[in-house]
């Protein structure tokens, strides 16, 4: 999937040659991330994925390796985020929409492998570069704090037993960063397998016996 320019960055100047270019760089960012993993991302390199002639031409539309990174992380992001909430948005019930996000969580790994291998990468080897990320923590713990919100729903419809939300939602979330890491490092991984064995777990876990 190519990256996203959004209309708000339209706005601040950028002609469409200048938006297509920073996409055509953006996804190749991607690729080499995903395949040779984030630091050995040059610039060099990711000018060659990009059919590009110089590395200036990163340079001109990218203010260093950090601001080309934010960018990748808010795209994989965004992109992530996308698919997920069109997953979800038919399933109604509490306990039937934590099912569901295992499966379209793990989904993803097969619909945008390289986008989940390179966001992986980043999150294991930009701490040094940058102790947030490039706002990928930030991004994650919003996440997180949305998904406290909607386990509490669940208690107060009376579909979730009695718990701590956060440390569910941290259980939940560090099993799924566990699959998500093994389906991006194993050919072998059956995500849709892992996904029902999750949602049968914290389904367990989380619901409120008659």
């Amino acid at each position: 999937m190519r990256a996203r320019t959004s209309p708000g960055k339209q706005s601040e100047g950028r002609t469409f040659t200048e938006a297509a270019r920073r996409t055509q760089i953006v996804d190749a960012a991607i690729e080499v991330i995903a395949d040779q993993g984030y630091r050995n991302a040059s610039f060099a390199k990711i000018a060659k994925q990009a059919g590009l002639s110089s590395t200036g031409m990163i340079s001109y539309h990218f203010r260093g390796k950090g601001d080309l990174m934010r960018e990748v992380v808010d795209h994989i992001m965004g992109v992530a985020m996308e698919f997920v909430v069109a997953e979800l948005a038919p399933i109604e019930g509490h306990r039937e929409r934590l099912r569901a996000y295992f499966a379209a969580n793990l989904a993803l790994t097969e619909q945008y492998p390289k986008h989940m291998r390179a966001i992986s990468n980043i999150g294991v080897h930009a701490g040094q570069d940058d102790p947030h990320l490039y706002g990928l923590i930030d991004q994650l713990q919003a996440g997180a704090e949305t998904q406290v919100e909607r386990v509490r729903d669940g208690q107060r419809a009376g579909v979730f037993r009695d718990f701590d939300p956060a440390v569910m939602v941290m259980a939940i979330r560090s099993a799924m960063d566990a699959a998500l890491a093994r389906a991006g490092s194993d050919p072998s991984f059956d995500s849709a397998a892992c996904a029902r064995e999750l949602a049968d777990l914290f389904d367990r876990a989380t619901r409120k016996e008659a």
